[in-house]
């Protein structure tokens, strides 16, 4: 980067390692992303409290290569911003997303042979059930926040069902999984940043290392007893990565579909046209939609690599231990590969968003069964009650990690 595009991007006010910058409304900082995005090369940001810096990626196209390059751009030793300290991964075993091959791609293959024809048909089968539960219970009960009554409880359901969790440890699980999750993001101009909820962590591994002990004697159909008794290539996830595994699975994968959903009620809302055009043939847009959702959404704003060598990216030169934040929402507006990607469109096609990811060996996990718990939820909303509609702005927690909303008052006309 040129000294003089450094000082565009002062001047412009754009600084990605300020916490206050994650404080401004979203508008602000879509115009700052573009911005950078115009810029020739990838701008280095340095927080002045620590010193350290990174690479911030913010084209589709730069996004795209650090994720498909594994080799270059690692995930070891964390994903986060901070990093896990070294005594937090020790105690708590290290997170797939925080892996590299080979270990990495024993861990997820073994992930992967669980997940077998008939645990999915099963967990398809119960997605429809919980989100006809769900509807059924917004009826009865007229409550007035979608995000608990409605996003949260589908995706916690639905991982709960399959993983095999009791229903009377629910509750302390999603009290464990709020509390978790609760400091990921920026609060009065200080990051908060994952890793504080450690003891809420803690009991829910606890918990769940338990019922892994009690599915390895008595193994029943569910995906625990799949990954403990598990035989690929004499290998199985033992109590601490099983630990792991699941605290990822539970927090991102309820984090961010409830916030998909949220974020799709509102957007549906908020354009009537694209909400009628939905609404006139479900069966055909109702796919893009889903897409379009998490592309303009995006749950999940960064993660961040770091260089295993020396790399040229985009004219910039990257030695071995820099660090590059991965901007997904910046690159899901790309205009390079997005026609008006401000534009709000659920006929966009194609549609290759990053919400998901970038491609490469860390691509989502469980991007299928967030399409499923979507596709099926807003088909069973808009179907039985097709006037549903947000009835307010979303209360989002300002945030660098994930694109979260807190609570979203909504209204409908019962049957």
């Amino acid at each position: 980067m040129s000294a003089s595009a450094g000082i565009t991007v002062q001047s412009a006010g754009v600084d990605l390692a300020d916490p206050d910058f994650w404080q401004l409304p979203a508008p602000d900082r879509a115009a700052a992303f573009a911005r950078l995005r115009a810029l020739e090369s990838p701008v280095r940001f340095t927080d002045p409290r620590t010193g350290k810096g990174f690479h911030a990626l913010v084209r589709h196209a730069d996004v795209v290569e650090a994720s498909r390059t594994p080799d270059v751009f690692i995930s070891a030793p964390g994903v986060t911003t901070p990093e896990p300290a070294r005594w937090v991964r020790a105690l708590f075993g290290d997170s797939m997303v925080n892996l590299d091959d080979p270990r990495h791609a024993d861990l997820r293959r073994i992930v992967s042979r669980a997940f077998t024809p008939r645990l999915i048909a099963k967990v398809e089968e119960d997605i429809r059930r919980v989100a006809t539960r769900i509807v059924d219970e917004v009826i009865e009960r007229n409550p007035d926040d979608f995000v608990p009554a409605v996003a949260a409880e589908l995706p916690y359901q639905v991982i709960c069902n399959m993983m095999g969790i009791p229903d009377q440890q629910r509750r302390e699980i999603l009290q464990q999984i709020n509390h978790a999750s609760e400091n990921t993001g920026v609060a009065r101009s200080r990051l908060r940043v994952p890793g504080r909820g450690l003891r809420a962590l803690a009991r829910m591994q606890g918990v769940i290392a338990a019922i892994g002990r009690e599915r390895r004697r008595r193994p029943a159909d569910d995906l625990i007893s799949a990954l403990v008794t598990a035989d690929v290539d004499g290998k199985h996830l033992n109590s601490r990565e099983l630990g792991a595994f699941f605290s990822l699975l539970l927090v991102a994968g309820v984090e961010t579909t409830r916030n998909a959903l949220a974020h799709g009620l509102h957007l549906l809302t908020e354009h009537p046209e694209q909400r009628a055009l939905l609404l006139s043939d479900l069966d055909t847009h109702l796919g893009g939609a889903v897409e379009e959702i998490v592309r303009w959404s995006t749950p999940i704003i960064q993660f961040r690599r770091t260089l295993a060598v020396d790399h040229e990216l985009n004219g910039t030169h990257l030695a071995k231990g820099d660090k590059v934040v991965l901007f997904f929402g910046s690159a899901n507006r790309d205009e390079a590969v997005f026609t008006d990607p401000d534009a709000f469109d659920i006929t966009r096609s194609p549609n290759p968003h990053l919400g998901f990811g970038g491609g490469g060996p860390h691509f989502c996990l469980g991007a299928y069964l967030a399409r499923q718990e979507m596709k099926v939820l807003f088909r069973e909303l808009l179907t039985r009650l097709p006037d549903v509609r947000s009835a307010g702005e979303p209360e989002l927690i300002p945030s660098n990690f994930d694109n979260r909303v807190r609570s979203l008052p909504f209204t409908f006309t019962a049957p």
